[in-house]
């Protein structure tokens, strides 16, 4: 009765919380998860689940089959990783370009765990701004690109990573902290503290003050820690990705406001060359990557199954 797709959906319940969140994350509806719990719980006579609005808490029987699944699925992803082993080659390199600086939080853990895994594959990260990362693909010069709105380009293969909000950073008292939500002239008011890259590359510039006309003064910082001590310190504002300054906003350094009544967000892929894509440790890290950020990070969300490959 108990099947590993229903293993997988409880695990995606036990770390979103979300009904929605989690059917998005197995690649189903919301009536097609409910289902399967329903199903689970007539064939065990116990809640699995308990509603509270529209999040979910799993019961005792519902955490007791998630330790399974961890159990379970952990052994599938070490036997998986052993076979690619046997029938691919185990060796190699990864060389990788970051479009998002803020992405060196979660990949550098991710890295020491990958090369546990696979220790005769070299990861490096290929430093500097690059205007072109994906023709480091095609020229060779690296092996993987994350980034952020992928072009379709022949040869090239872009696999989503996850979509994330990104939030306005302000210092506790600021002004603009008694709005709920900043809106494209807010940012008019203020230095507008970001890293040193065009602004083309800046979400909240190319998706909300452009279209808005709105004008801005910015000054630029290399590392998250700087961008942050310098708006604590009211030297400007910021908007950094929500995930990325949890702690921050944990003891009261900075606080985060909305962008826009529906948020700015923005998505993350992992892209490669079509002959890189199907290696079994390029796979593994792809899989590594969301199984910890879903894990780990707070508020990343699933990006919708077709869009899963770009050609």
């Amino acid at each position: 009765m108990l099947e590993l797709r229903h293993l997988r959906t409880l695990q995606a319940l036990h770390e979103t919380g979300s009904v929605s969140r989690a059917a998005a994350r197995v690649h189903l509806t919301q009536s097609a998860l409910s289902h399967q719990i329903r199903v689970l719980q007539d064939h065990y006579q116990s809640p699995i689940i308990q509603r509270h609005g529209h999040a979910v808490q799993l019961t005792e029987a519902g955490r007791r089959l998630v330790q399974l699944a961890e159990k379970i699925l952990g052994e599938i992803r070490v036997a998986e990783r052993d076979l690619a082993k046997i029938s691919q080659k185990a060796s190699g390199s990864l060389r990788i370009v970051l479009e998002c600086h803020t992405c060196f939080d979660w990949l550098m853990p991710i890295m020491d765990t990958f090369r546990a895994d696979w220790p005769d594959v070299e990861l490096d990260l290929v430093s500097g701004f690059h205007s072109d990362p994906v023709h480091l693909l095609r020229n060779g010069a690296a092996d993987v690109v994350i980034g952020s709105e992928p072009r379709l380009q022949p040869g090239i293969e872009h696999f989503p990573l996850f979509r994330f909000e990104i939030l306005a950073v302000l210092a506790p008292g600021h002004e603009l902290g008694k709005k709920r939500v900043l809106e494209a002239q807010d940012f008019s008011c203020d230095m507008l503290i970001t890293y040193p890259v065009p602004d083309e590359r800046i979400d909240l510039i190319r998706q909300v003050l452009i279209p808005a006309n709105v004008t801005w003064q910015r000054r630029t910082a290399e590392l998250t820690v700087a961008i942050l001590q310098l708006v604590a310190s009211r030297r400007g504002i910021a908007a950094l990705p929500g995930w990325g300054i949890t702690n921050y906003l944990d003891y009261d350094y900075v606080i985060a406001r909305r962008i826009g009544s529906r948020g700015l967000w923005s998505d993350l892929y992992l892209s490669v060359r079509e002959e890189t894509a199907t290696l079994g440790y390029l796979q593994d890290f792809l899989a590594t990557i969301r199984r910890v950020c879903f894990a780990k990070l707070e508020g990343v969300r699933p990006l919708r199954a077709a869009r899963q490959r770009r050609r």
